[in-house]
């Protein structure tokens, strides 16, 4: 028998939630929550094995915040989150939490048993987008990181002039405007830009400052 816990602010669906979960021969609804707290309290007192958590309860993270407590405390708990949401940002911040699987409402019946009788398997059902999204993230957050290093190490690197010509790349200024300004020949900038090019292992300088702005780092200059 699966047990499960029921968080929902919606009085309705979880009605409806609770009554088609009633229904099924190996699964039963043991408690149901309208608040993240309120679920947090449950959990405590409680014996259950799945909990179904909608995100926006009290406050639009609320169920993330609800999950991520109850985690801690239960760590074999496994979390299903159902909301109305479905972007790239709520499916990180979800699987960030500890979650096994993301149901959007409004799916079938026999769409939802599937998940949580899947999950309680260990064979959660993440679907092709949720996948997709997460081991995208996985790879961006693997390239900022050796960027990241690779971008560190050449910094330390640059030259005063060097640091002050990366300033007027990030503002904007060209190579013309750039000799203006720091009163040299524009043969020089450009020699400085060969050097800065080498270092950072870019063929065009808006490819530093792309570097630069997708790191975060522009404070650094």
């Amino acid at each position: 028998m699966i047990r499960i816990l029921i968080a929902e602010d919606f009085d309705l669906l979880r009605e409806d939630v609770r009554e088609t979960l009633g229904r099924q021969p190996d699964m039963e609804v043991v408690g149901e929550a309208a608040t993240g707290d309120g679920l947090v309290r449950l959990a405590e007192s409680v014996d259950f094995d799945l909990a179904l958590v909608d995100i926006e309860m009290e406050t639009t993270t609320a169920g993330i915040k609800a999950a991520e407590q109850i985690l801690a405390a239960h760590p074999q708990a496994l979390i299903l989150f159902l909301t109305a949401h479905e972007t790239e940002n709520m499916i990180l911040m979800s699987m960030g939490a500890g979650a096994v699987d993301y149901i959007v409402k409004g799916c079938s019946e026999e769409e939802l048993l599937r998940h949580i009788r899947c999950a309680y398997a260990g064979e959660p059902l993440l679907d092709a987008r949720v996948q997709h999204t997460v081991l995208k993230e996985y790879s961006r957050l693997r390239r900022s990181e050796r960027s990241l290093l690779f971008f560190i190490n050449n910094v330390s690197q640059l030259t005063p002039a060097e640091r002050a010509l990366v300033r007027c790349l990030l503002d904007g200024f060209k190579v013309r405007e750039i000799a203006e300004i720091r009163c040299v020949e524009v043969v020089t900038v450009k020699t400085q830009i060969k050097g800065l090019l080498r270092k950072f292992g870019c063929t065009r300088t808006k490819e530093i400052v792309q570097m630069i702005r997708e790191l975060n780092v522009e404070h650094l200059f």
